[in-house]
């Protein structure tokens, strides 16, 4: 199993959307809006490191709002 968290960036006033439709994602296990340099950190739980960035670079990067992306795998 493969951990990885995904921090996103929202365009201004849809940080609440954002998470609810990053929440639909298949793999993603968890999301939460937080305060700092990011807007959402995303979990995803997946079978292997190709299923990471399936989720983190065609899913939630093509959802309309999301300015930008950072993915790290757990080594844990």
């Amino acid at each position: 199993m493969v951990t990885a968290y995904v921090m996103v960036k929202a365009n201004t006033g849809e940080a609440d959307r954002l998470k609810s439709q990053i929440l639909d994602i298949g793999g993603v296990d968890d999301a939460h809006i937080v305060a700092g340099d990011v807007d959402i950190i995303a979990k995803v739980d997946v079978e292997s490191p190709a299923a990471v960035k399936e989720i983190a670079a065609d899913g939630i990067q093509h959802v309309a709002g999301v300015e930008d992306t950072q993915t790290y795998i757990a080594m844990d």
